[in-house]
């Protein structure tokens, strides 16, 4: 269970990055990591807890090209609330460019994605399912 303003993020690497699968050393990992931490503050900085928000999981699909450029963005499995995908697309988004409404302080733009995440295009694909809590 979610303590309200908690975000859950998990990180899938979709089909056509399965190279990438069998690489996950710790440079991976970290970035990862790093990634998880800034979708949770960038949602945390513009999320006002209220009665009767709306918890649910968002699957946003994700490339980012090998400048750690934001390429595409787009829902891939919409939590069937509106403004609960636009929350996740806005915490995924800012989280890659490192802008955030209410602005977390310090935060630039995201690393590139190392080299062992980046498919045939050139570029991290990603599917992030973040799960957000009221």
């Amino acid at each position: 269970m979610l303590a309200p303003g908690i975000v859950a993020v998990g990180l899938l690497l979709v089909p056509w990055a399965a190279p990438a699968r069998g690489a996950e050393g710790p440079t991976v990992r970290a970035w990862l990591s790093d990634l998880v931490t800034r979708i949770d503050a960038v949602d945390r900085a513009g999320a006002r807890p209220r009665p009767g928000r709306r918890a649910g999981t968002v699957v946003v699909h994700v490339e980012i090209a090998a400048d750690g450029s934001l390429q595409r963005i787009e829902v891939e499995r919409s939590s069937g609330v509106p403004d609960l995908d636009q929350r996740a697309l806005r915490a995924v988004q800012g989280a890659v460019q490192g802008k955030a409404a209410g602005s977390v302080q310090g935060a630039g733009p995201l690393a590139p994605p190392p080299a062992a995440l980046l498919g045939g295009a050139g570029v991290a694909d990603l599917s992030i399912p973040v799960d957000l809590g009221r």
